[in-house]
């Protein structure tokens, strides 16, 4: 795939500094004008003011500019003009639907320091004796280690969806039935899910941790203090086959703690499912609670849309 990671997001919020602290809280590392590091991205979140919440960008990493001269030809044919910068090692173009920048650039493929797989026993294996489970003895504070994927709402899922998949050239992987569209720009099951939507919105952002202690650690913390910051979880998603917990920052966003998801090496080796019922939210688990489906701020957002638009 010329696509390799999902590189970072810019998120708009009304209140910078209160989302900022959450987010700090979460475990990413400020480094200063709105942006956060994971420990191996790098920079990858970028709170920045906006009158509502919102996706403002993202950028995409590609392996050569050959890559960018490409997407701009596929976004031609849909009808959209992007630019491709002197150097040619940046393209920009604009989903018309959600007013998403994308930025495609040329940067190197990120690497991660394989981390040893926690042991677990097991029925006839025990390969953790003599002493209590990692994930009961860790002391250390969740931090963690990519951007996984972000979720847009729409209120144009098939042109959002084509922009992404036909335009930039995203991968499919699953889809939920014409509701939702998990894109993957790199070896995850997705990097982007397009959701159809009444209003556009920034529905969450996923980040990876080491393993399924991690994510009930990471989600422990962020609640013992705020329990009104829970959304979903503990559970598996069934695309992806992630764990998930998600929470909720101060400007209505969903951030996800995530470990386990599905890696897609070889394109020919997958083949996308379109998914009903259940089977499209998760595989087990508690069931999602309403405000996960249809988030509390929904008709603010439409209503200061229309005001906007008027």
């Amino acid at each position: 795939m010329a696509l390799h990671r999902l590189t970072s997001v810019t998120m708009g919020v009304p209140d910078v500094a209160e989302t900022a602290a959450y987010y700090a809280e979460f475990g990413l590392s400020p480094e200063g004008d709105g942006w956060f590091a994971s420990r191996d991205g790098g920079r990858q979140l970028h709170i920045v003011p906006a009158p509502t919440r919102r996706l403002v960008e993202v950028r995409i990493g590609a392996d050569h500019p050959d890559d960018l001269a490409a997407a701009a030809s596929r976004l031609r044919r849909l009808g959209i003009e992007s630019e491709v910068t002197s150097t040619s090692t940046s393209l920009t173009a604009y989903d018309r639907a959600t007013a998403v920048r994308a930025v495609m650039e040329v940067v190197p493929r990120l690497i991660q320091t394989p981390v040893p797989a926690t042991p677990y026993n097991g029925p006839g294996r025990s390969e953790r004796t003599g002493g209590r489970a990692p994930g009961v003895v860790r002391e250390a504070a969740v931090r963690p280690r990519k951007l996984g994927h972000a979720v847009v709402g729409t209120t144009d899922f098939e042109g959002t969806t084509a922009f992404f998949r036909d335009g930039l050239g995203f991968r499919a992987s699953d889809y939920m039935k014409d509701r939702g569209a998990f894109l993957r720009c790199s070896t995850d099951h997705h990097n982007i899910l397009v959701m159809a939507a009444p209003v556009t919105f920034l529905h969450h952002t996923s980040w990876q941790v080491d393993d399924v202690d991690e994510v009930g650690r990471g989600a422990f913390a962020m609640l013992e203090n705020h329990p009104e910051r829970h959304v979903w979880g503990l559970g598996r998603h069934y695309a992806g086959s992630n764990f998930f917990w998600y929470l909720k920052d101060p400007a209505g966003n969903f951030s996800e703690y995530y470990s386990d998801m599905d890696c897609v090496v070889d394109d020919q080796l997958w083949t996308p499912e379109v998914l009903e019922g259940a089977k499209g939210l998760f595989s087990w688990g508690p069931p999602p609670s309403p405000s996960f489906l249809h988030p509390e701020d929904l008709a603010d957002l439409m209503t200061g849309t229309h005001s906007a638009a008027r």
